[in-house]
């Protein structure tokens, strides 16, 4: 540049003796320093115009993208260019006495660009989060292995500078040793895999219900990243497994029931087999007269009670609007067991909130405890401590 070569020119002859060359080499030094002074200054500026204009346009996600931080650390970059700019042409005749000040700015430009793409991946993944549809999608451990491959290039970068090595050759360098990398980040690499599985094949989001038994865990995802899952349990126990462990080992996600608009319940009730018996043509007309079977039905023959309890049941359960009727409904007799003849009860509720859920059941089997008696049946169960007390045992005859 002709301006700055005129005024070493003017340095040189003003300034003379055994210390001129050191003088004027602090002097241009002090000037370059003002002039990145200026710069910053002068990109903050601009900036800070660019800041506003975004600001007032329609779209939220260059206010996300372009926030203070990542216009921060694009003004801190200015300085840095302008001193590698001005650098060799203030001093083209002496580049040896100031390489280490063109070192030290090469080791800035290249940190500054890295946490200038690593600001821009933390505001893209907030960005995310602020969207209500994107939100649940497990993203973070893609944006975690985007930024680790922005650091490694950045540090392979660096050595390459500090040993006046091409990258290339520090890659190679780094092939040799790959076993090692394997070992020591064989987590992160695992983890990495597992995670775009888990997010490519729409296996977790954040805030799904899952569970593992074999791990003792069930709960809500709190958080996906490369290395751990984090789970809050029922209990509010935090538990952390890694990612891989939910690609090579089974696990149940309650997610599709959740939006599915209904709640599974799968209950049996345990009848007193001696109790099951044909009801006469009174007690099925007293039925009829309080409302537990249908007037008209056919009722005609021989009628076991216990097919009119099933009959009851399901009628019961379709008459109830907090009963999901466009799911599977059904009350059947299982095999008999020890502890009684099982009568399941396998419906929806039309809600899948846990404590909804749980009254809406507890509802419909209080009814049908409360009704079982109507037929001339009895629920099996063990004898306690009170019928034992109560048992009378007839004297021995004398």
């Amino acid at each position: 540049m002709t301006l700055i070569n005129s005024i070493k020119e003017s340095l040189e002859g003003v300034i003379n003796g055994p210390f001129s060359s050191q003088i004027i080499t602090l002097i241009l030094l002090f000037s370059l320093g003002l002039l990145a002074v200026a710069a910053y200054y002068i990109a903050k500026m601009i900036l800070n115009v660019l800041e506003k204009v975004i600001l007032r346009s329609p779209t939220e996600w260059d206010d996300d993208m372009f926030n203070p931080s990542f216009m921060k650390a694009v003004s801190q970059l200015a300085p840095a260019i302008v001193v590698s700019w001005l650098l060799p042409e203030f001093f083209s005749d002496t580049p040896d006495s100031v390489r280490w000040v063109d070192t030290l700015t090469s080791f800035y430009i290249l940190w500054a660009l890295v946490r200038i793409i690593v600001i821009l991946f933390n505001n893209l993944y907030l960005a995310f989060l602020k969207r209500e549809k994107l939100r649940p999608y497990a993203v973070k451990g893609i944006f975690q292995m985007f930024k680790l491959i922005v650091i490694g290039v950045g540090v392979i970068i660096a050595i390459s500078i500090l040993v006046n090595k091409t990258p290339i050759a520090i890659i190679t360098a780094l092939g040799a040793s790959a076993a090692v990398l394997m070992l020591l980040f064989k987590d992160t690499i695992m983890g990495l895999v597992a995670s775009i599985q888990l997010t490519a094949n729409n296996m977790l989001k954040r805030g799904d219900w899952i569970s593992m038994p074999n791990r003792d865990l069930n709960g809500e995802v709190l958080d996906v990243t490369l290395t751990t899952v984090k789970v809050r349990n029922w209990d509010n126990t935090v538990t952390t497994v890694p990612p891989y462990s939910l690609v090579t080992e089974s696990f149940r996600n309650y997610h599709p029931m959740q939006v599915s608009g209904g709640r599974r319940v799968d209950r049996a009730i345990y009848v007193d087999m001696n109790t099951v018996r044909f009801l006469s043509a009174e007690e099925i007309d007293r039925l009829k007269e309080e409302g537990f079977v249908e007037k008209g039905s056919h009722t005609h023959g021989k009628v076991v009670n216990l097919r009119l309890l099933r009959d009851y049941i399901e009628s019961y359960l379709r008459s109830r609007d907090d009963v999901n009727q466009e799911m599977t409904l059904m009350v059947r007799q299982l095999p008999p067991t020890n502890s009684g003849l099982p009568i399941q009860l396998y419906f929806f509720t039309g809600t899948t909130e846990w404590v909804k859920h749980e009254h809406v059941m507890a509802d419909i089997f209080d009814h049908v405890y409360a009704t079982i008696n109507a037929f001339g049946l009895n629920i099996f169960q063990t004898p306690a401590g009170t019928d034992l007390k109560n048992l009378r045992i007839p004297s021995p005859q004398p």
